[in-house]
């Protein structure tokens, strides 16, 4: 194995292209083992792939760890290895006896595609391809923070340009059912900062041309001040906020597009009951601070469950937000609940997406029962029992 250990030390570095391990002894330990080198945050590292069964596991390691894992890999559990540089491709043979025989061979690299191809594969963490992309300035999210003059991401507003940018392919897939025959009408609730309200406006009018009527509300008077200035500012002359409370909003009578970003506890359902009566034709919905089953729930079968305090809260959380997508279905809405943004960095990431489904009758789907079986009653469930009455 010496003769191996040589090699590897003078192949793991940063012109080894991939490493495919395979002829296993026992296919139950592994089938096959991948490496291939991958640049994260900027650091040289090997990440393995290990297929058992069908199962795939992935792993990161520098340099010396990989080459002991390779070398332990190669002493009984695997008898061949193929190992890709730039320059050479080597064979390891390792017989029944642990013979290793090693064949080297030089490879054509011809017009530098291979190379251009490991600059690819190092680049595991690239830069996303974004709607809202780095280095091109935008108005808004400069005069917000989120870049610099010339483009670049301000460091701590990374995870709000990633939200930005999440919350617009959420957009960016329901676009298609907005008119295009008249200006669309969009309401935020609670839009705070409006980081989202002006990238919605940015997105639906300068990139895609849509003509919009779109209203931000909010209970704070300064940030309501501040985002009209900014609109006046970048010219987004259709793009309004107003001083207002979610439930006794009264502004307006037919609306395409609801917002609601979290807005704390039962806001929500007042802005999902606005938006129904509305006939909205979509719904985005991220609900936030959800109590109000957590106060109510009582369910014996589930009180060695409910007893921690934690689990009561999160679970609580979670039936608000699954009765609330199950009576905008009831309502005529095709509904889903997503991922809004990673959990590591905020546990308010869910979001409800409903789509209005035309000519889709309004369907009982049974939620009721589910609701009385965990003695709770949502404010949502209220609010469009009145209205049916």
């Amino acid at each position: 194995m010496e003769e191996l250990k040589r090699l590897l030390d003078a192949i793991i570095d940063d012109k080894l292209c991939q490493v495919i391990i395979s002829n296993p002894a026992d296919k139950t330990k592994g089938s096959k083992v991948k490496i291939r080198p991958v640049l994260l945050k900027d650091m040289l590292m090997f990440q393995e792939t290990l297929y058992r069964e069908n199962k795939v596991f992935h792993s990161n390691h520098g340099a010396e760890e990989i080459k002991k894992r390779l070398l332990c890999y190669l002493e009984g559990q695997f008898r061949q290895a193929e190992l890709t540089t730039l320059e050479y491709t080597v064979t390891v043979l390792v017989s029944k006896k642990g013979k290793v025989t090693i064949k080297k061979k030089g490879r054509m690299t011809g017009d530098g595609g291979d190379e251009a191809k490991r600059q690819d594969v190092l680049c595991h963490n690239r830069t996303k391809q974004y709607i809202l992309e780095e280095g091109k300035p935008v108005d808004f999210l400069v005069g917000l923070g989120v870049q610099t003059p010339d483009g670049r991401i301000v460091k701590a507003k990374h995870d709000k340009f990633r939200q930005i940018n999440r919350y617009l392919e959420f957009i960016e897939d329901i676009v298609k059912k907005l008119p295009t025959d008249r200006p669309v009408k969009i309401i935020d609730f609670g839009c705070g900062k409006s980081y989202l309200t002006f990238a919605m406006y940015y997105y639906l009018h300068v990139l895609q041309g849509y003509e919009l009527e779109v209203t931000g509300l909010d209970l704070k008077e300064d940030v309501i001040d501040m985002c009209n200035a900014l609109a006046k500012e970048y010219h987004y002359d259709h793009l309004r906020f107003e001083k207002g409370d979610i439930s006794t909003f009264a502004g307006a009578e037919t609306v395409d597009l609801v917002v609601t970003l979290h807005a704390c506890d039962t806001a929500t359902d007042y802005a999902l009951e606005k938006a129904v009566k509305w006939g909205a034709r979509v719904i985005l919905a991220v609900p936030c601070c959800q109590h109000e089953v957590n106060r109510q729930i009582a369910c014996s079968q589930l009180a060695n469950i409910l007893k921690y305090g934690l689990i009561k809260e999160r679970l609580s959380a979670l039936i608000t937000d699954a009765v609330r997508a199950n009576l905008l279905e009831e309502m005529g809405y095709e509904t889903q609940i997503l991922e809004f943004i990673d959990m590591d960095n905020t546990p308010k990431n869910l979001l409800i997406r409903a789509v209005k489904k035309e000519g889709m009758r309004p369907k009982k789907a049974g939620i009721c029962e589910t609701t009385r079986f965990l003695h709770v009653e949502t404010t949502l469930q209220k609010l469009l029992e009145e209205r049916a009455e």
